[in-house]
């Protein structure tokens, strides 16, 4: 028999930056959220991100005068092997969004912009720490941990 689940609950599986991410979005948005992570310790991979986030079209990269654009970042994307060029396009169209929302909504340093390998821009996001992966990704966790 089938079980009736509330709409404004949701059962996230994972505890690095994607599943805190979705976590975070559920509760912006007036939901309740179970976070589930098979550690003892949420983060994950993420926490381990030594280079940053990318983004491309960002209030950080136009303050900065970059001309970045999200066809700009698929085309790197698919250039350097991507397979699935509706999912590439996904992610890069998406990326500015997501970068200001850390920036905006989690008060994060994002302000040092790189190119990095296979980028064509500088769009690689991070601040002045060591780990940004964790820096992100733990931000995430405390605003959670305040609901």
């Amino acid at each position: 028999m089938a079980a009736v689940f509330p709409a404004n609950q949701v059962i996230v599986v994972g505890g690095g930056l994607a599943g805190m991410s979705a976590a975070n979005t559920v509760v912006e948005n007036g939901g309740r959220t179970l976070l589930l992570d098979k550690s003892s310790f949420c983060g994950g991979n993420s926490t381990k991100a030594t280079s940053g986030i990318n983004g491309a079209g960002t209030k950080t990269q136009k303050s900065k005068s970059i001309p970045d654009t999200a066809d700009i970042f698929v085309a790197d994307t698919l250039k350097g092997g991507a397979k699935k060029p509706e999912l590439a396009k996904v992610l890069c169209v998406n990326s500015a969004a997501d970068v200001d929302w850390l920036v905006d909504k989690f008060d994060l340093d994002l302000s040092l912009v790189a190119r990095l390998g296979g980028h064509s821009q500088p769009r690689t996001h991070r601040g002045k720490e060591r780990f940004p992966g964790m820096t992100i990704t733990y931000a995430l966790i405390q605003m959670l941990e305040k609901v």
